[in-house]
């Protein structure tokens, strides 16, 4: 789809959806329907809550902080011989007893809400883990399971199996809690549960969290006692990462453990279990933030070190992302342990998220592309490239783009998705430079002169220190419109541009003397008339060069169509650089 079509599609859609929602239909015209069956008669919903395992769940310990037994039971499903009241209500007593000596119950919201329960675990459809209960060593585990009769609501309760089970067990023993409590805490309520189990609650938290501190205090202690003293600084750094969230999460399982053990009733434990889940959320998050702040940290640190000064700003860029992420997550689970259904919230954000994306675009296209740019290196600061039509010193590369100083100062701004995405021409990772010029030589020259001049100038390519002999050729190129070529090739070894230059500069030079001994010269670039007054070509420079190559061919020295290697190692470094008469000829030791 042509990008230009899709907010119109986007909107069509969002109208097409809200138009088809309860609320909006009642706003169109009402058009007859033609149903020749009966409509279907509506199924009540349950009084009791158990439409749902997490209903189920909270009806029957709100019967139970009621005191009210006979309700408590119709969450159970009970066998005929167990439906007289004085057993209905025993084994409601018993259930309780047990859930408080060792029993636990999942947090609400990890109990499903859909009358389906849930459909992702390993138990058959209908039934649902909500619990456990530890008697003796012994696991019981409390299933929830659905009935369904035609013409009424689904109802979930406890498993026929599960009350067996419970009713089977004798529960005489007094609760540990109950014996440590004076008499008035035992005999006032709160919510049909002792008072004394309340306070006996918030003692319990401050005791965990006591033990967790000392326990994480002996441990830092030794860890910085035994460890290597040339990494403490890092060791630290690793422990305060880990040392409140480690804290907290300690803390909460002592928490749990130790109310499940003396005997906290089952009704207070479960009004608390929200809280510990959150707890704990929150030392996850902790620990995920402080996290991300070390390797952060760690990664600056070490791109500061290697000079790397480009990546820092997209390790900021990725913590602060990370950590809002970190956020968002943990806002979404507390909310979600507490019960709050955040389909919805997570659907519009879905839906805000495609909008963000298409508006975003360009971007999100320019952070992948300075990612790329960090993670290839193409390019570092300061180096000269070239990129399209644009040539500078690459002096900075941030998040959105990248800045180049170009030879006449200015600074070009580019994109750095169009950065990425285009011909980059680095001239900073070169090895050697490029000597190619073309000599371009008068219509007269002989072709004596030609093989002087080649041979020539080829020994001060191979002579001179700083022209790298593979490859150092000259040939005779073609003949031009007004000239006779020839093309020099060569690699000139210099650190950098300016030498280049320098050694160029030397080499032209003594180009142009040898051009000038052969007794020729440059042609001119364009056409030329002649008149009297002209010199022409040196006979005299003219016959001595092809004396010099007639001599050469009768000595068989003539080095062409390439020089014998003997002859290039006699001429490396014969020639004097910097020239005679340089001031940097003078500095030389």
């Amino acid at each position: 789809m042509p990008l230009s079509f899709k907010p119109l599609f986007i909107v069509l859609t969002c109208l097409i959806a809200t138009l088809s929602t309860p609320a909006a239909a009642q706003l169109l015209p009402e058009t007859p329907v033609e149903n020749n069956e009966a409509a279907a008669p509506e199924i009540p919903e349950d009084s009791l809550g158990r439409g749902t395992p997490r209903g189920m769940v909270s009806g029957f310990l709100k019967a139970m902080s009621d005191q009210n037994y006979m309700r408590a039971s119709q969450y159970l499903q009970l066998t005929r011989r167990q439906q007289r009241e004085a057993e209905r209500e025993r084994i409601v007593l018993a259930f309780q007893r047990l859930l408080d000596q060792g029993g636990n119950i999942m947090p609400s919201s990890w109990i499903s809400n859909k009358v389906s329960g849930r459909l992702d675990d390993d138990l058959a459809a209908g039934t649902d883990l909500v619990g456990t209960i530890t008697v003796e060593g012994e696991v019981i585990n409390l299933i929830a399971a659905s009935t369904e009769k035609a013409g009424q609501p689904t109802l979930w309760q406890f498993s026929s199996e599960t009350v067996n089970e419970i009713a089977a067990i004798k529960t005489n023993e007094a609760l540990l809690v109950n014996k440590a409590l004076p008499a008035p805490l035992k005999e006032r309520l709160l919510a049909g549960v002792p008072i004394g189990h309340w306070l006996a609650m918030l003692l319990l938290a401050l005791l965990s969290y006591g033990i967790a501190w000392c326990i994480t205090f002996i441990l830092r202690f030794l860890i910085l006692k035994i460890w290597n003293r040339k990494r403490y600084e890092h060791i630290c750094d690793i422990i305060s990462v880990v040392d409140v969230p480690f804290r907290l999460y300690l803390a909460v399982a002592f928490f749990v453990a130790i109310s499940q053990q003396v005997g906290i009733s089952i009704i207070v434990r479960q009004k608390f279990s929200g809280v510990t889940l959150i707890v704990g959320i929150i030392a996850i998050m902790i620990f995920l933030s402080r996290l991300t702040d070390f390797i952060g940290e760690f990664s600056k640190n070490r791109m500061s070190k290697r000079g790397r000064v480009s990546a820092l700003s997209v390790i900021l860029f990725l913590r602060r992302t990370i950590k809002v992420a970190i956020i968002i997550i943990g806002i979404i689970a507390v909310l979600s342990a507490l019960g709050v259904d955040v389909t919805t919230g997570l659907a519009a954000l879905g839906i805000g998220g495609i909008a963000l994306a298409l508006g975003a675009q360009k971007t999100v296209e320019n952070f992948v592309g300075s990612v790329t740019l960090i993670a290839d290196q193409p390019i570092r600061v300061g180096d000269f490239v070239t990129v399209g039509a644009t040539s500078g010193t690459v002096e900075s590369i941030g998040m959105r783009s990248t800045k180049l100083r170009t030879g006449e100062r200015s600074v070009v701004t580019i994109p750095n998705g169009e950065f990425s995405s285009t011909r980059i021409d680095n001239f900073a990772h070169r090895d050697r430079f490029l000597f190619n010029p073309v000599l371009r030589l008068r219509y007269e020259t002989t072709p004596d002169q030609i093989r002087y001049l080649l041979v020539e100038l080829r020994a001060i390519l191979y002579s001179h220190p700083m022209v790298n002999p593979d490859p150092a050729r000259i040939r005779f190129a073609g003949f031009g419109e007004s000239s006779l070529n020839l093309e020099v090739w060569s690699y000139i070894d210099a650190p950098d541009f300016d030498i280049f230059l320098e050694v160029k500069e030397d080499l032209l030079l003594r180009f142009m003397d040898k051009i000038k001994e052969s007794g020729t010269g440059l042609a001119f670039p364009s056409q030329t008339v002649y008149v009297a007054q002209d010199a022409g070509i040196s006979e005299e420079q003219t016959k001595l060069a092809a004396e010099k190559v007639g001599d050469w061919i009768t000595r068989n020295e003539m080095q062409l169509p390439k020089f014998d290697q003997q002859k290039i190692d006699s001429l490396k470094n014969t020639i004097p650089y910097p020239p005679e008469g340089s001031v940097l000829s003078q500095k030389k030791p």
